[in-house]
């Protein structure tokens, strides 16, 4: 796995600039992700550490649970849900799908600052522990993260949970696959939700944008890495008729979504293909907020948590929701 990278770029497509933060980051830290093979999979799990119950519950602040649901081939699907301690509900609902790539990452990763952003709003969390590519390919990850949603809808209100207030929430791959499940509950006429917050979302399998080409080899997740995570995901479906629900880019309408809230880092491989979304939402007659992060690689707010540049991402965020959540 090829975790440190020189910051120099391919010179053919030069990247725009890192911020100063993230700068420092990259070039001092031996946890990034650059590019990632099919090998590398098996110890990039292997490194992962899950959050501990007093983080993802902010010492006691959110009460906790798992449940289960089922999948579309019969598969149970684990769901954490948190609610606020000693809050009475209905509580609107943040509806978490995890990043990781499609290979790697668990219901539990970023618990702990999301939990931080749905206490100041009043909401719970349903987090879906969806199955991993390359062992589940599509549809399987989609199928899960689609019953959890379900789930919410049918059994929530039993748990605090207000099924007519789901935001859904994806962050890297999550994105992807939230994007996707809210394209299916669109056509199928399934789960409704107010809202979509796509963060820096993993859109479209073609990877052949600019935006791609200049971060080869480049900060994190780049064009390579990319294309093992899509791989992954696709296992053996042909590449000349992907469905859109896989790689939503490829959705030829984009009408009739909820409000959508979707950033990404101008130095990341997705900026284009996520601004490209948000653009043909506009022209579809919907309702997007787009924020590109000036220097933002991909991540860049759990790279430099502090930074200012990821403190401003934080708050874009919580106002978006804000307004969203208005009476």
């Amino acid at each position: 796995m090829e975790q440190r990278s020189p910051i120099e770029s391919d010179t053919r497509h030069p990247h725009p600039p890192f911020d100063p933060d993230v700068r420092r980051a990259l070039a001092e830290r031996d946890d990034v992700v650059t590019g990632l093979a099919a090998s590398d999979i098996p110890a990039l799990r292997a490194g992962a550490v899950a959050p501990s119950r007093e983080a993802y519950t902010l010492g006691g602040k959110f009460d906790d649970r798992e449940v289960g649901t089922v999948s579309a081939d019969g598969t149970r699907v684990r769901l954490v849900v948190l609610t606020p301690h000693g809050v009475s509900g209905p509580h609107p609902v943040l509806f978490h799908v995890h990043g990781g790539g499609m290979v790697v990452g668990s219901a539990y990763d970023v618990l702990p600052e999301l939990g931080g952003l749905a206490l100041d709003l009043g909401c719970a969390i349903v987090s879906v522990d969806y199955r991993l590519a390359p062992e589940q390919p599509y549809p399987a990850p989609l199928d899960d993260v689609y019953a959890g949603w379900e789930w919410i809808v049918r059994e929530g209100a039993a748990f605090g949970l207000d099924p007519a207030r789901v935001i859904v929430h994806g962050v890297s791959a999550g994105g992807g696959l939230a994007a996707g499940a809210v394209l299916r509950a669109r056509d199928e006429d399934g789960p409704a939700a107010i809202g979509q917050m796509l963060v820096y979302p993993m859109l479209d399998h073609r990877n052949d944008s600019a935006s791609a080409r200049q971060m080869e080899g480049v900060g994190a997740w780049d064009r390579r890495a990319n294309a093992t995570g899509w791989a992954a995901y696709l296992g053996a479906l042909d590449r000349a008729t992907v469905p859109p629900y896989a790689s939503p880019a490829l959705a030829d309408d984009l009408s009739g979504l909820p409000a959508t809230f979707l950033e990404v880092g101008s130095a990341e491989t997705f900026r284009d293909e996520d601004v490209d979304y948000a653009r043909r939402i506009w022209a579809a007659g919907g309702e997007a907020e787009l924020h590109v992060w000036p220097g933002g690689a991909h991540a860049f707010d759990a790279l430099v948590p502090d930074a200012p540049l990821s403190r401003d991402a934080r708050e874009a965020r919580v106002r978006w929701l804000r307004r969203l959540l208005a009476p």
